[in-house]
Order: structure tokens, then C-alpha cells, then sequence
């Protein structure tokens, strides 16, 4: 089991940036790997990065060079830093631990992109 905890959503207008932090506890050492899923209203979850133990990304197209994840393994924690943020990055945004087929989620933080 593993619990995720996410913090650092918000308010931020247009062109403008958020950090959101992840951390992890639990089963920590059978994490493969990490990632932020995002969810906005009327539309299906969508994958929107992934970070493996050994540091390699993935990103969504949506969010390709404005998003940035990276992560502390000491800590089990993951980070997404947003930049040139726009109305249509406006959702729910989950963090997650991948562990061998399975696929666990945190509560969720909001981010609102609005002027």
C-alpha cells in the first residue's frame, strides 16, 4: 500500500506558473515509478507525466515543453513544476506510484487558470 499526498494547487492566471509537490508513504521501496494524472470537468483522466526510479520522463503532447517533473527518491517525493499555464490546464491534478500492474492514486489538488 501506498499513500500520496498532493499540495500546491491554486488560483493563477494565464501564462502563469504552479509547483505542485507529491509525497509518498507506505511501500515506498516498491515504487517503479511516479507520474501526475490530471482530470478536467466533462473530460476523461489524462496521464500528463512520468518520472521512472532511474530519472527517465514522459510526457503528454498537451504539456510538452511547459511541464517539468522531477523527483527526490530519498524522500519519495515528486514534483510538477507548470509554466505558461493556460485555461485549458484548469483540472484536477492526482498524483500517482506505479508499482509492478498497479496504479495508485492520491486525494487530488485543484488548479484553476483564469484571469
Amino acid at each position: 500500500q501506498v499513500q500520496l499526498v498532493e499540495s500546491g494547487g491554486g488560483l493563477v492566471q494565464p501564462g502563469g506558473s504552479l509547483r505542485l509537490s507529491c509525497a509518498a508513504s507506505g511501500s515506498m521501496f516498491s515504487i517503479d515509478a511516479m507520474g501526475w494524472s490530471r482530470q478536467a470537468p466533462g473530460k476523461e483522466r489524462e496521464l500528463v507525466a512520468t518520472i521512472t526510479r532511474g530519472y527517465s520522463t514522459n510526457y503528454a503532447d498537451s504539456v510538452k515543453g511547459r511541464f517539468t517533473i522531477s523527483s527526490d527518491n530519498a524522500t519519495i517525493t515528486v514534483y510538477l513544476q507548470m509554466n505558461s499555464l493556460k485555461p485549458e490546464d484548469t483540472a484536477v491534478y492526482y498524483c500517482n506510484a506505479f508499482i509492478g500492474p498497479n496504479k495508485y492514486w492520491g486525494r487530488g489538488t485543484q488548479v484553476t487558470v483564469s484571469s
